[in-house]
């Protein structure tokens, strides 16, 4: 008996630490996407490069648990983020305008996604796929 209590425990640590880690991800994230909305307020990627890099290197240790979703859900934000900011780029080369409202749009976007996320995850819900 005294096994599974122990086998329970262990769980239950790895569960808290994996929720950790999602914090700290989340929170880099949102860092990120705050600023990114903020006029004026520059962070820089390299707040989020670590962010993907945190969820890339646990991403195997959140496996069959409610948490992997999370860490995929934050890797795939991450990835199409960066995807649609280069691929907008050119906009602000050619016309100030239309960069800027996209980048504006992929900001907001990413925030909100984000957000949903960190309330998924206070509530131990798995993100959807």
């Amino acid at each position: 008996m005294s096994d599974i209590i122990d086998v329970k425990a262990i769980d239950s640590e790895k569960a808290e630490s994996l929720k950790t880690v999602g914090w700290v991800s989340y929170l880099l994230h949102l860092v990120v996407a705050v600023a990114a909305v903020v006029p004026g307020a520059q962070v820089g990627a390299g707040l989020l490069i670590v962010a993907l890099i945190i969820d890339l290197v646990k991403k195997g240790d959140a496996e069959g648990t409610w948490q992997a979703s999370h860490f995929a859900w934050r890797i795939r934000t991450v990835i199409w983020a960066g995807v649609l900011y280069v691929l907008t780029f050119p906009l602000f080369l050619l016309l100030y305008l239309p960069g800027a409202i996209a980048w504006a749009v992929i900001s907001i976007w990413f925030l909100y996604r984000i957000v949903k996320g960190m309330v998924r995850m206070n509530a131990s819900q798995a993100m959807p796929d």
